[in-house]
């Protein structure tokens, strides 16, 4: 039976991130993707002026109330960019109200980069933020988001111990039963992710060749596939690893062609390299 999916982010018209990204990432997986816009913007936040924003706060409980009547329920349930703080309680209902025993719900605590807030986040969306964490299976914390849900200071480098610390601190504060921590280096010329099973304690890693530069979308890129992977039946520690794999062959291409980062990575054009480590025959 075909997976469904609800995706909770914002549509962002230019920049390949949220729900520009998540849609076509996860149906290659061959999941449905059910999309519940957050807000609307021109563009996403990073790098770019003068940009529109549309709240649709308004609009996600009738949505939501819609499809509470027709008895939908969702296989995964990944949340991203909130447009508002009232927005948290509103997806609190959600998971409570189509949240079955056989749901994964996936919590991409979408608020800072590189030590700060994102334009537009505030910091009263960070208890709304630790509230989601401790109703998810899985978290999709950066570095940044991971030391703000903890009340550190960010640091620009991790040790291997400081990472694990992080990722320890963050199951017995937040109650994740599994969490994947993106941003994460080896040496200065690796970047991956860390991921952490509460349960058994144990913690793996998965790294890629660094490539130079920011590269806007790639949290978004990064949590996707990790997601399409999860519905194939990876394993987190398997699907972290196509996440990394994926997210940073579109950074490769994306770097080679010599794009304008703002409008985030190709992930069009890698999607076969997706589907190869999907094991999806094409």
């Amino acid at each position: 039976m075909q997976k469904k999916v609800l995706a909770i982010h914002d549509i962002s018209c230019l920049g390949r991130c949220s729900l520009t990204a998540a849609i076509p990432i996860i149906s290659v997986s061959g999941a449905e993707v059910i999309p519940l816009p957050t807000a609307v913007l021109s563009s996403h936040t990073g790098g770019f002026t003068d940009f529109t924003f549309r709240d649709l706060t308004e609009d996600m409980r009738p949505i939501a109330d819609h499809w509470k009547k027709l008895g939908f329920t969702f296989d995964v349930i990944y949340t991203g960019y909130l447009g508002s703080p009232e927005q948290v309680g509103i997806v609190k209902d959600i998971l409570r109200d189509f949240a079955t025993p056989e749901t994964t719900i996936v919590v991409d605590p979408v608020m800072a980069d590189a030590g700060q807030y994102y334009s537009l986040i505030t910091p009263d969306f960070l208890e709304g933020m630790r509230e989601l964490c401790r109703m998810a299976d899985i978290i999709t914390p950066n570095l940044t988001e991971a030391a703000f849900l903890l009340g550190e200071e960010y640091k620009e480098h991790y040790t291997q111990k400081e990472t694990e610390a992080l990722l320890r601190s963050l199951a017995q504060r937040l109650g994740s039963k599994e969490i994947v921590l993106s941003g994460v280096s080896a040496s200065e010329k690796t970047i991956g992710a860390a991921a952490y099973d509460a349960i058994s304690d144990e913690i793996s890693y998965a790294f890629a060749e660094k490539i130079d530069g920011f590269y806007h979308g790639t949290g978004d890129t990064f949590a996707s596939a990790l997601i399409a992977a999860l519905t194939k039946g990876f394993s987190v520690e398997d699907a972290t690893k196509v996440a990394v794999e994926y997210t940073l062959a579109c950074i490769r291409r994306t770097y080679a062609d010599q794009t304008d980062t703002r409008y985030g990575v190709d992930i069009e054009n890698e999607i076969p390299t997706l589907l190869r480590l999907l094991r999806i025959p094409f």
